[in-house]
């Protein structure tokens, strides 16, 4: 009976495997369930190597810089020790919770809202101990501080970077001397014709070519 009841969980076990693999490759109700996130084959495929965090910063008319997340009042954690409003990578929520902490606080007027998004690699959160054994070199943890929204007092949109991922990759684009050679030599091209005179264009060439 036991070896029954083990072989059953490994053939089960087994066949849930099976079966999200065949959903991804098939490309098959893939989200069809939130409980498909644990056996579809690509789960973890858009984990970075990058730790994020969100700043919600405002500045006073006095060049003096407040943070508004979380208010003065205390943090809510929903999951962990991890405060709510980095749970927000696209800053949907950040107007809405730094007008929430100015609206039950005193403070001086404000002049601008940042979001400012700190990023840093994954790897400087590891103990010291696991650091030494990995690492040659001490541990020298660095943060990049990428702005990612203005906003007016009222928390109005006033402007906005891309994501410090999708920055960093335009960077590369534009610093690629062979990549700029060949934008300022190509034309975009526009084919403003009608699809009917297109595709009488490609049957002539057809008919030509025979």
């Amino acid at each position: 009976m036991k070896r029954l009841f083990a072989v059953g969980i490994i053939v089960g076990y087994l066949g849930l495997l099976g079966a999200g693999l065949g959903s991804h490759a098939l490309n098959y109700k893939t989200n069809s369930h939130p409980t498909m996130y644990f056996i579809v084959w690509d789960m973890f495929c858009g984990w970075s190597a990058y730790e994020e965090r969100t700043h919600v910063i405002g500045q006073g008319e006095s060049g003096k810089y407040y943070e508004l997340a979380p208010g003065p009042w205390g943090d809510y954690q929903p999951f962990g020790n991890l405060a709510r409003h980095h749970y927000d990578p696209f800053s949907m929520h950040a107007a809405a919770l730094a007008q929430n902490t100015l609206r039950y606080s005193d403070h001086e007027p404000m002049r601008q809202l940042f979001v400012v998004q700190e990023v840093w690699a994954k790897k400087f959160n590891l103990p010291d101990e696991l650091w030494a054994q990995r690492y040659p070199g001490p541990k020298d943890p660095h943060s990049y501080f990428h702005i990612r929204r203005v906003l007016a007092p009222d928390g109005r949109f006033e402007s906005e970077n891309p994501h410090w991922f999708d920055y960093q990759a335009q960077m590369c684009l534009s610093d690629n001397p062979r990549l700029q050679a060949d934008s300022t030599r190509g034309r975009p091209y526009f084919d403003v014709r009608s699809q009917a005179m297109i595709t009488n264009s490609v049957s002539d060439g057809l008919a030509m070519n025979q």
